[in-house]
């Protein structure tokens, strides 16, 4: 049996998105997203614990996020873990783990307009803010009998 290697992040974005265009015309988006857990200590007091990650968006994904991210947004993402490393000039590696998404959904409203832009992989959906739903037209009743149940 294979691994799974899956992460699942709602958060913010700490900083709009930094684009990169290399000489194939693909674009690379990177950019930090921050995850806070609510929890109370031992006195009741609220804590709230924020993780950064870092995450990257390759080719569609990051024309989108280049079109419609900003900071501070809130978005649902999914991806995979990949940790990469390079050697510095004085032959020192460093090593970083990132966030490669393949998908993402805008959970907070744009600035403008109010419509939801979802991505998922081979397509773009737009979305009208979703409509308050309608109470039931026929009253249930207050009282059932043995007759009223179906079976």
């Amino acid at each position: 049996m294979s691994g799974i290697n899956k992460v699942i992040l709602v958060g913010h974005l700490g900083k709009d998105p930094e684009i990169r265009t290399f000489e194939n015309g693909s674009k690379k988006a990177s950019f930090s997203l921050a995850t806070t857990e609510i929890r109370k200590d031992k006195e009741g007091n609220r804590i709230e614990l924020t993780e950064w990650h870092n995450i990257v968006m390759w080719r569609n994904l990051a024309d989108l996020a280049e079109k419609y991210l900003t900071k501070g947004r809130q978005i649902y993402l999914e991806g995979r873990l990949r940790t990469r490393y390079w050697d510095d000039a004085n032959g020192v590696r460093h090593y970083i783990t990132e966030v490669e998404a393949n998908t993402f959904l805008f959970l907070s409203p744009r600035e403008s307009g109010g419509q939801t832009v979802t991505q998922v992989p081979n397509q773009t959906v737009v979305q009208q803010p979703p409509m308050p739903p309608t109470p039931p037209e026929t009253p249930a009743p207050e009282s059932y009998s043995d007759d009223d149940l179906p079976f």
